[in-house]
C-alpha cells in the first residue's frame, strides 16, 4: 500500500489531508487525480464524493513528467484556457489558510502572465541533497521572484553552499506548481517532443472508445523522467518562458522518510515519537515507535534515537541517523526474500 493511502496521520491518510487543503480553493468538480490504475479503487474509496471521471489512471508509473503532462493534456482538452495547479499527496502543510493564500497568488500570477511557470519555495532547514533548489532573482509581482536557476538534487557540497547563502538567495522547490496547461504543454513539446506527441495522442482520444486501449499501449512506452529535470531546469534557462517562485512561509514536511514521519507524531516527555499501535518505552528517548498491528506491543528499554516500525510481515529496527540506508535494505530484502515482503 502506498504511503499516501495509509491512515497514519491522526487517523487520516496523506491523500485525504492533501484534498482537505483544497477545500474552498478549487471546485471539487475541477479536481483531478493522476495515480496508478492499481490504486484507483482504494483512492476513490478513501475520498468521499470524488468523481471517478476525474481519475486519470496510469497503467504504470512513468515518473512525474508524464503524470504532469497527462493531467495537463486531458484538462486542456476540456478547457484550453485552464490554469492548472499541481499538488503532491505526500506533504504535511500548515497552516492551511496561509497555503491557500499563497496558491491564490500563484493562480493570479499565471493568469496575468501566461508565459510563467510558478513554483513554490520552502525555506531550507538543512543542506538537503534530496530536494531541488531555486536560485532567486529579481522580484516580478508581490512576493514572486524570478528563478535564475533551477538545480535539482545537488551534491552535498553544492547543497551546503546554497544553504549557507540563506533563504533570500536559495529556497527548496516544493514540488508543487501552477501554470497554464497550454504553457507547460508547449514546454514539453519543445524539451521532450516524443513524450509530448504520445501524451497528446492519448488526450485527443480521451472521450473516444479507443481511450483505454491507446492508454495501455502508449503510456508504458514513455521515457521516464521527472518534471524537474525535463521542464523546470531547461525552462529556467529559456527566454521564451519565465520560471517564478513564490515563497511559502509555513510548515512544510515532505513525509518521505521515517524521521520525517516522526515529526507528525505525538511525543512524550523524553522526545519519543509515538506512532500508531501500542508501545511501552522505558528509559528510552528520541525513539520512533509505530505498528500497523493493533494486537502487537512494541516494548523497549534503555534505547536511544532508534526507529522501530512493526507490520504483520516485518519489523524494522535501526538508529535514526541510518534512515537513509533503508533504501539499501529494501533492495537487499527484495534480492534475498522476494517481492512478498516489500
Amino acid at each position: 500500500m502506498p504511503k499516501q493511502l495509509i491512515p497514519f496521520i491522526r487517523g487520516k491518510s496523506l491523500i485525504q489531508i492533501a484534498r482537505d487543503r483544497l477545500d474552498g480553493l478549487v471546485d471539487p468538480a475541477r479536481q483531478f487525480i493522476c495515480a496508478g490504475l492499481a490504486h484507483r479503487d482504494a483512492i476513490l474509496q478513501a475520498l468521499d464524493h470524488f468523481s471517478p471521471d476525474n481519475y486519470l489512471a496510469e497503467p504504470t508509473g512513468r515518473d512525474t513528467l508524464n503524470a504532469v503532462a497527462f493531467g495537463a493534456a486531458v484538462i486542456h482538452q476540456i478547457d484550453p484556457e485552464a490554469v492548472v495547479a499541481v499538488f503532491t499527496a505526500d506533504h504535511i502543510i500548515e497552516p492551511v489558510n496561509r497555503f491557500q493564500s499563497v496558491v491564490s497568488a500563484a493562480y493570479e500570477l499565471a493568469e496575468s502572465q501566461p508565459e510563467t511557470l510558478v513554483t513554490f519555495g520552502i525555506t531550507p532547514t538543512h543542506p538537503a541533497t534530496g530536494f531541488g533548489y531555486l536560485q532567486l532573482g529579481r522580484p516580478i509581482r508581490g512576493d514572486a521572484r524570478i528563478v535564475d536557476q533551477f538545480k535539482e538534487k545537488p551534491d552535498a557540497a553544492t547543497a551546503q553552499r546554497h544553504f549557507d547563502a540563506g533563504p533570500a538567495a536559495y529556497l527548496w522547490n516544493s514540488g508543487m506548481f501552477v501554470w497554464r496547461a497550454a504553457t507547460v504543454l508547449d514546454c514539453i513539446r519543445r524539451y521532450e517532443p516524443a513524450n509530448y506527441e504520445a501524451i497528446m495522442r492519448i488526450a485527443r482520444a480521451w472521450r473516444s472508445p479507443d481511450r483505454d486501449d491507446l492508454l495501455h499501449r502508449v503510456y508504458p512506452t514513455l521515457k521516464k523522467i521527472s518534471v524537474d529535470y525535463a521542464v523546470m531546469e531547461p525552462a529556467s534557462k529559456d527566454p521564451a518562458v519565465q520560471v517564478a517562485a513564490l515563497p511559502m512561509p509555513l510548515t512544510w514536511l515532505d513525509v518521505g522518510s521515517w524521521p520525517a514521519f516522526a515529526k507528525t507524531c505525538d511525543t512524550d516527555s523524553r522526545g519519543n515519537a509515538l506512532g500508531p499501535g501500542r508501545h511501552l518505552l522505558l528509559d528510552t528517548q528520541g525513539t520512533l515507535a509505530a505498528s500497523s498491528d493493533e494486537q502487537h506491543l512494541i516494548a523497549a528499554i534503555g534505547c536511544d534515537n532508534l526507529i522501530i516500525i512493526h507490520t504483520p510481515h516485518a519489523t524494522l529496527v535501526c538508529p535514526a541517523n541510518c534512515a537513509e540506508k533503508i533504501k539499501d535494505l529494501h533492495a537487499e530484502v527484495a534480492d534475498r526474500f522476494g517481492d512478498e515482503l516489500l
